[in-house]
């Protein structure tokens, strides 16, 4: 008797497409400019492509170690001791996985168990509720403040419970190119101090950062280090989000536990590029100077469209700009961004989708970590608008 269908029960029932297919589908549709995505549509280095081939003819196409290949590991501490003075064991408290989204995920997967509360800020990127939904948990949701997205500091401890197991932080903060400043970590890590709640640290745009400011890497405060997960990723880092390669860092006592669900979840990450990056990273120039790189691609956007009728403060971080389009529609901005594709033929994401109630605060998300020439494109539509 074949399977009845109808007797599955969904541990998902309320996940839907995702907004980046969703988007994604419309603007080839319509043959639109994308700048929806997190991805580049420049090449990569071509340095680290030959230590990737180099890599495989010096036959590394076995299983790695489960915790990834020493060399890189022991790479990824030394860089961590020298950009925030925290020294991390390779041997027991660095992990490669595969991207920053396997790493959440899996330490996730690790700690939460069914009815455990896990207090995520929205808007959020869209991996961490499900992976909480999908253990058991229950996502505890703070609504970022305004169109500046700044923390609530007594929703938070409103929202603390005995139920409280684990906390998502992401800085620097995608979708809103915003960043935490010391006294935001500072003032989290007193909130936690007294606690038992561990915590997952998004930091996948570190090395993204504008305007001289610093990214705060919770590795660099005692306590909440204590309690972390630092969560990376070499994707977003080196223009390479197809190779799915990230890390994590966190207590031994914390990482042991992490490597429990790792070993039967992926065992091990693509051996190659994990040698190929252990070489790489020994030159810190190619992670040091993406910040410079980016702010020139955000710069050239925004004074682009700085006589448009989009308003817009510059991103902190990371390669997304927020555009608020109030002063054009009053459509929501799902239907907005949709017009945007069929009739203007350019592509974003509305930022309602990831925020608690679908709130609207008349506000796209733009990527604009593209060719110049991809960008021109993008601005002489959107100053025709």
């Amino acid at each position: 008797m074949a399977l009845n269908y109808k007797t599955i029960t969904s541990k998902l029932p309320n996940v839907k497409t995702t907004i980046f297919t969703t988007v994604n589908s419309l603007a080839k549709k319509h043959n639109a400019i994308n700048l929806s995505q997190g991805f580049p549509d420049f090449e990569m280095d071509k340095e680290l492509i030959y230590l990737v081939e180099k890599a495989m003819k010096g036959n590394y196409n076995q299983y790695a170690p489960m915790q990834g290949a020493f060399v890189l590991r022991e790479i990824i501490s030394e860089k961590i001791e020298a950009l925030y003075g925290k020294k991390y064991h390779p041997e027991t408290e660095i992990t490669i996985t595969i991207g920053a989204t396997q790493a959440i995920f899996s330490t996730i997967t690790a700690f939460i168990r069914p009815n455990d509360e896990v207090i995520v800020f929205k808007p959020a990127y869209d991996c961490y509720e499900p992976a909480i939904e999908v253990n058991g948990g229950i996502p505890v949701f703070v609504q970022l403040k305004s169109k500046d997205y700044k923390i609530d500091w007594d929703d938070l401890k409103n929202k603390i419970s005995s139920k409280t197991k684990m906390i998502i932080v992401n800085t620097p903060h995608n979708p809103s190119g915003t960043i935490l400043s010391e006294m935001d970590v500072l003032k989290l890590q007193e909130i936690l101090k007294d606690t038992n709640i561990i915590v997952v640290s998004d930091e996948a745009y570190e090395h993204i950062v504008f305007d001289g400011k610093e990214h705060q890497s919770f590795s660099k405060f005692n306590d909440l280090a204590s309690r972390s997960f630092i969560c990376a990723s070499f994707g977003k880092t080196f223009h390479a989000t197809g190779w799915k390669m990230g890390y994590c860092a966190a207590p031994k006592e914390l990482m042991k536990e992490f490597q429990k669900t790792h070993q039967f979840n992926v065992f091990s990450a693509h051996h190659p590029t994990q040698i190929a990056l252990a070489e790489y990273l020994k030159n810190p120039k190619n992670y040091l100077g993406l910040s410079n790189f980016f702010q020139d691609k955000r710069d050239f956007f925004l004074e682009g469209i700085k006589e448009s009728r989009f308003k817009f403060s510059p991103s902190a971080g990371t390669y997304f700009q927020l555009l608020d389009y109030s002063a054009i529609s009053n459509e929501n901005d799902i239907k907005f961004s949709e017009r945007l594709i069929s009739e203007y033929k350019l592509a974003c994401i509305p930022i309602s989708v990831f925020n608690t109630d679908d709130i609207d605060n008349k506000q796209l998300r733009f990527c604009f970590g593209k060719k110049k020439k991809t960008l021109k494109k993008a601005m002489d539509i959107l100053n025709r608008i």
